[in-house]
């Protein structure tokens, strides 16, 4: 019997997070940028500009946070599209 070696990918790590009229866009470390409608984060389309732009990088990366806003998102799940549950 033999066994293979799972290659792990390696977590997606955030730099910043830009917004276009219609999408978030996530800038990760190394090198993506992942695009994902606005319609997903209710909270962030009908935010203003400016509280758009007032977020943390929390986790080393792996998490965004809006304190305005109350919106917290995961890396993870931004990059796999999983709109938010409010």
């Amino acid at each position: 019997m033999s066994t293979l070696a799972r290659k792990l990918e390696p977590e997606p790590i955030a730099r910043k997070v830009t917004f276009t009229d219609m999408f978030l866009c996530l800038h990760l470390t190394d090198g993506r940028e992942i695009r994902v409608p606005l319609d997903f984060y209710p909270r962030l389309r009908n935010a203003s500009k400016k509280l758009r732009e007032n977020y943390k990088i929390l986790g080393m990366g792996t998490g965004i946070h809006w304190p305005a806003l109350d919106e917290d998102l995961s890396v993870d799940g931004i990059v796999a599209g999983r709109p938010s549950r409010f």
